[in-house]
């Protein structure tokens, strides 16, 4: 009898809803274009009040994005032409955000003056100031609710993001920041009892035992850590891991050329019963540069690495870690990690995932070598339990109904899918290298310092 096999990868594009949800944050009591909103509308997917998700349709979608450009400010001034770099003043910010309190939010400020990735982190101690500085564009809204740049197509960072990644850090530092997408023991040990009973003629399309296999096998279970499980930057990290297993089991395209599915990689491969890749998504970033005297620091990477290793599933129905990678899907990943920043722009989710590790890294930084003690800055207004900026509460994503899908091997059917998220900005902090070199760009941009909280 052949070894059936099988593979779960539920469709979730957690983006931003609209209104208050959009962009995840309101200003004091009074949230003008943050306010309001059906706050279990996301940009893919629709969340019930028992955390159930379900995919969006089209026509939600399209209302996502009408209601984001209605109420949208129009972009004005400087900040409609992109620039290489883009500074922002940590100072000028908190007091921008002061200032609105109790009046609509800017564009401005919920979209971080359309910065695309932070760069440069700047202690500025004779101003008493943090400057972050990197890329800029125009942002412009895109058909799904995505927000992103005009120029790139990358999504555009957010002050929501960098708030929850201030304000976590203790939470982070005790549990880690991760988020994983799995089938229960249960579920597994049913699956194995229904599998045990099939046999499959010659020539037999698997696709009719699709609708067993999902009863059997029940929902996938999701699990955070480290951060407010019902915050924007939660569902940002759901999101990239479905997406990552819908690309790499070929339930969706990815849209880039060199990256097919890894299911049509592997087609005729032989593959062992009892073993399932598992694809998880971590950091990527080079040696944090910084000047001799710590008051200028640069940050360089993919930020995103997709790594892999092979599940073994015991008689129980529990997945455990092999230690071991199938040639495969590493390959497979290895074409992830080149082709990122392409993807990045077709689907937007890896991008939003991107941003929120260098809010996470940027945050963690200014806590592990005391960024905000050299500037003599107080960042109570980001991270303070008294802040105006109060973080918008989404339903809580709890479980995914499953999806199948199957294929033929050399030794037997399908592969399983499953992974996740993991954040450890901590160790990426850890690793430093000296290079004065990096103050001659930045002293002429803060020398050029203006009046405002962002210039280029």
């Amino acid at each position: 009898m052949d070894s059936l096999r099988f593979s779960l990868r539920p469709f979730v594009r957690l983006v931003v809803c609209a209104s208050l949800c959009i962009l995840g944050l309101a200003v004091s009591v009074h949230a003008g274009l943050l306010g309001g909103g059906n706050q279990r509308a996301v940009g893919g997917v629709i969340i019930d009040g028992s955390g159930i998700v379900r995919d969006a349709n089209v026509e939600e979608k399209r209302e996502l994005a009408e209601m984001l450009r209605a109420q949208m400010d129009a972009i004005g001034g400087d900040l409609q032409q992109a620039d290489e770099m883009r500074m922002i003043s940590l100072s000028g910010l908190q007091n921008a955000i002061t200032a609105a309190a109790g009046k609509p939010l800017p564009a401005e400020i919920a979209f971080l003056a359309g910065l695309q990735r932070v760069e440069y982190v700047l202690v500025d101690s004779e101003n008493n100031d943090i400057v972050i500085g990197g890329p800029a564009e125009p942002w412009t809204v895109r058909e799904d609710g995505s927000v992103v740049g005009a120029v790139s197509g990358h999504p555009t960072m957010r002050l929501a993001d960098l708030a929850v990644a201030m304000r976590g850090l203790e939470q982070a530092s005790a549990e880690g920041i991760s988020c994983s997408i799995e089938p229960t023991p249960e579920g597994r040990r049913k699956l194995q009892q229904l599998l045990r009973g099939v046999k499959l003629r010659p020539g037999q399309n698997p696709a009719a035992m699709e609708e067993s296999m999902k009863l059997a096998f029940g929902p996938q279970m999701i699990h955070l850590t480290g951060v407010p499980t019902d915050s924007r930057y939660a569902r940002t990290m759901v999101a990239a891991d479905f997406e990552m297993k819908r690309v790499a089991m070929g339930l969706t395209r990815s849209g880039v050329d060199d990256l097919p599915s890894y299911i049509a990689m592997s087609r005729n491969a032989a593959h062992g019963a009892g073993q399932n890749p598992r694809w998880w998504m971590a950091c990527d970033y080079e040696e944090l540069t910084r000047s001799e005297d710590g008051m200028a620091w640069k940050m360089s990477g993919n930020r995103i690495k997709t790594m892999t290793e092979q599940d073994l599933i015991d008689q129980n129905g529990a997945a455990k870690g092999s230690g071991k990678q199938d040639k495969l899907a590493q390959a497979w990943a290895d074409r992830m990690n080149s082709n990122l920043d392409k993807l990045s722009v077709q689907m937007p989710i890896f991008g939003e995932l991107q941003n929120v590790m260098d809010m996470t890294v940027l945050a963690t930084l200014i806590r592990q070598e005391g960024l905000a003690q050299k500037a003599g800055l107080d960042l109570s207004v980001l991270k303070g339990d008294d802040s105006p900026v109060k973080l918008a509460s989404y339903e809580v994503p709890r479980s995914v109904a499953p999806q199948c899908s199957f294929i033929r091997g050399r030794k037997g059917w399908i592969v399983t899918a499953s992974g996740g998220v993991d954040i450890n900005a901590f160790e990426v902090v850890e690793k430093q290298r000296v290079d004065d070199s990096i103050s001659e760009k930045t002293d002429a941009k803060l020398a050029s310092k203006s009046d405002r909280w962002w210039w280029n």
